[in-house]
């Protein structure tokens, strides 16, 4: 049993937690560097159909997203200096960090590229269509028309993958790297306020994770804002044409239609 609860030890914590926010935020932002560009490259095969990378493609997704985290960390901090053993390239002196961030930017990949490719098909096919009607290139309708539509789609995706990735780096201390979760191990035992300290962690990560919401929600309505201005004038017109009609019926009387002839 731990000591008996103190709320003073919470605000105490908090300091101490927050000097390891910045090992966190790396692996984050690593890990969805690699993961984009990974997701995007696994992407393609899959939307264009090429045959072999098709199948490599849809078995890495599988594996990453059909096996725990935690099982590959465990997997590529000790299986992959073993395989690199095989054509004698020594892993022996790599920093743990390194293996953490490429676990979870493959992990985030498979997810990415799931998300990638349901935002590019999400978009009509018709304005492809109509792009090369008007003499676009392939590049230019994909990144003019298409791009900018699927990232609107894609936002409310990548800020639960975003989040999501945040919360399951609480998972690299079970390989040493000294993270919040890492260090808020470390004060419970040193303390033994263990309630005070995870009180103080899920602070800090609850404030993260609100506020990653709240700016991905901001890029939404931003990319989004065409696709509401395109409603507001439908509705516009919508009742400007009810309002016509009502006009026209009320201008015709009871002298002016077909029943006054």
């Amino acid at each position: 049993m731990g000591a008996q609860f103190d709320i003073s030890f919470v605000f105490s914590f908090l300091p101490k937690l927050l000097g390891t926010l910045s090992t966190t935020l790396l692996i984050v932002a690593c890990s969805l560097l690699t993961g984009i560009i990974v997701g995007f490259l696994v992407a393609l095969p899959r939307l264009y159909k090429v045959p072999v990378l098709k199948t490599i493609s849809e078995i890495y997704i599988s594996f990453f997203r059909g096996t725990p985290i935690l099982i590959q960390l465990f997997l590529f901090y000790y299986g992959l200096p073993e395989i690199m053993k095989l054509v004698h390239v020594d892993m022996t002196r790599t920093p743990v960090l390194v293996f953490v961030i490429l676990t979870y930017g493959l992990h985030t990949g498979a997810y990415m590229s799931e998300m990638i490719r349901a935002s590019v098909m999400a978009v009509d096919k018709g304005q492809v269509e109509a792009a090369y009607a008007a003499g676009m290139t392939g590049f230019q309708a994909f990144t003019r028309i298409v791009l900018p539509q699927a990232l609107g789609i894609a936002v409310p995706v990548f800020s639960n993958l975003v989040i999501a990735l945040l919360k399951d780096t609480s998972l690299a201390f079970t390989l040493g790297v000294m993270e919040m979760s890492g260090k808020a191990q470390t004060l419970g035992s040193l303390t033994q306020h263990f309630i005070e300290t995870y009180i103080a962690l899920a602070l800090i990560y609850l404030v993260i994770s609100f506020t990653i919401e709240k700016l991905l929600l901001v890029a939404e309505h931003h990319l989004l804002r065409h696709e509401r201005r395109n409603t507001t004038e439908k509705k516009l017109f919508k009742i400007n044409k009810s309002w016509s009609y009502r006009r026209i019926i009320a201008e015709l009387g009871p002298g002016k239609g077909g029943t006054g002839l």
